[in-house]
């Protein structure tokens, strides 16, 4: 009989949702790399904070003999126009940082630049050299908000690949400000004086500070955080607690005393005999930044080779030759010290800023004003101590300052490979 005589019928069952394997959601990473949309506007705008940032920090460090001598004050009182802005920048950047994590980093940004620009135009006008120096501490204060905040912008917007070099160009930045800065006021004043200077420093911040608020994207991966003293209390002590990071914070320290011992005092070196060189020639001297900039930007490339301790010991032993070679008492000498200094500071800076963001998991942007503060602490000490050595030994005490300064940062970076090696044996005795 055939079966549709059984009064039977057949169903067709669709299979349920539950029963078909769900496909994973892939998602796209949507923050920025090289070539991609916004990536070179981003570029272009953290390399013009980090140009007015420089070039308004440090822009009474060449001119510090003409300050001397229109105030009558000593090398080490005139240091204090360098180091009272870098000091009041270490101080501030933990608390600014921590306000970044609230309003955003391109908020505190724009901020912070927009008042160190305004106080750049009035520094000029400055009756006394202790007026001078609290209006550049204040303007130092007004720029803590930018560097922990650059990068931990970066670290948020910038896909992981692409962050050491993102971190380079704005690095390179800050030695593009602090070449064009040095060299801008050394002309400038050799013709009008030295307030002229700065305050045409000011108004060229001004113009950076405009730009970059009209180029910089919006943050896309910013999740605002909590303003809890409590919170920031405990971020900051488990960085602090973190042995990797407190060896990156020292690294950065050291460089920066050699950076700011060196840079603070070759103007008084260059103005003295046996130089005896005019005030434009000596703001000129500063080009050596150039060789800063590409050291900075290629030290992606520079650590895919040898690796970020690699890295850091050839930047230390560049710096250290670059302080020998200076020693001598011949202008080309000089030059080739400053350039072989000025290569290896920038690069060693680069590859520890960028280490302290690819370290921290949390916190960046307090990781970050940590490393800022250290290496600021680093720049004016750099700068009084330097000065009080060229004061009392000339120019090879200066150098002696930093020779001990570049043996620290070996120093660390040979605990840090032994520290790594200790790790890697519980793991390969698993194995």
């Amino acid at each position: 009989m055939p079966s549709a005589s059984t009064g039977a019928s057949t169903t067709v069952v669709a299979p349920s949702a539950a029963a078909v394997p769900a496909t994973p959601t892939v998602r796209a990473d949507t923050r920025l790399s090289p070539g991609g949309p916004g990536y070179r506007r981003m570029s272009f705008a953290l390399f013009l904070a980090g140009v007015a940032t420089f070039a308004l920090l440090y822009s009474t460090q060449a001119l510090l003999p003409l300050v001397s001598d229109d105030f009558g004050v000593t090398a080490s009182t005139a240091s204090w126009t360098v180091s009272a802005a870098t000091g009041a920048l270490a101080l501030f950047v933990l608390p600014l940082s921590a306000l970044s994590e609230r309003f955003g980093r391109r908020t505190l940004m724009t901020v912070s630049l927009a008042v160190a620009a305004t106080v750049g135009l009035l520094v000029p006008f400055a009756p006394s050299v202790g007026w001078l120096i609290a209006l550049r501490a204040v303007q130092g204060a007004a720029l803590a908000g930018l560097p922990a905040s650059a990068t931990a912008y970066l670290a948020e917007e910038v896909r992981p690949k692409a962050l050491i070099t993102a971190i380079g160009l704005f690095v390179a930045g800050n030695s593009v400000g602090g070449m064009s800065g040095r060299v801008i006021t050394g002309w400038v004043a050799q013709e009008w004086g030295w307030r002229v200077a700065v305050g045409t420093i000011g108004v060229i911040a001004v113009g950076c500070a405009v730009a970059f608020r009209m180029l910089l994207p919006a943050p896309q991966h910013f999740k605002a955080g909590s303003l809890r003293p409590a919170g920031l209390l405990r971020t900051v002590r488990d960085h602090l607690a973190n042995p990797l990071l407190r060896r990156l914070y020292a690294i950065g320290a050291l460089f920066m005393t050699v950076f700011g011992a060196v840079y603070t005092v070759i103007g008084y070196r260059l103005t003295d005999a046996p130089f005896s060189l005019p005030q434009g020639i000596v703001g000129s001297i500063f080009l050596v930044y150039l060789v800063g900039t590409v050291s900075a930007s290629t030290a992606g490339k520079l650590v895919d080779r040898l690796g970020r301790r690699g890295a850091l010991y050839l930047a230390g032993a560049t710096t250290t030759a670059g302080l020998l070679v200076s020693l001598a008492d011949s202008l080309p000498f000089v030059l080739l010290g400053l350039v072989l200094i000025t290569a290896g500071f920038f690069a060693g800076h680069a590859v520890a800023s960028s280490s302290v963001s690819h370290t921290a998991k949390e916190g960046r942007a307090q990781a970050s004003a940590l490393y800022q503060s250290a290496y600021y602490l680093g720049s004016s000490a750099g700068g009084t101590l330097g000065a009080v050595a060229y004061h009392s030994s000339g120019w090879a005490g200066t150098v002696a300052l930093g020779l001990l300064a570049v043996f620290g940062v070996v120093a660390i970076t040979v605990l840090g490979s032994l520290a790594a090696r200790v790790q890697r044996r519980p793991v390969a005795a698993q194995h």
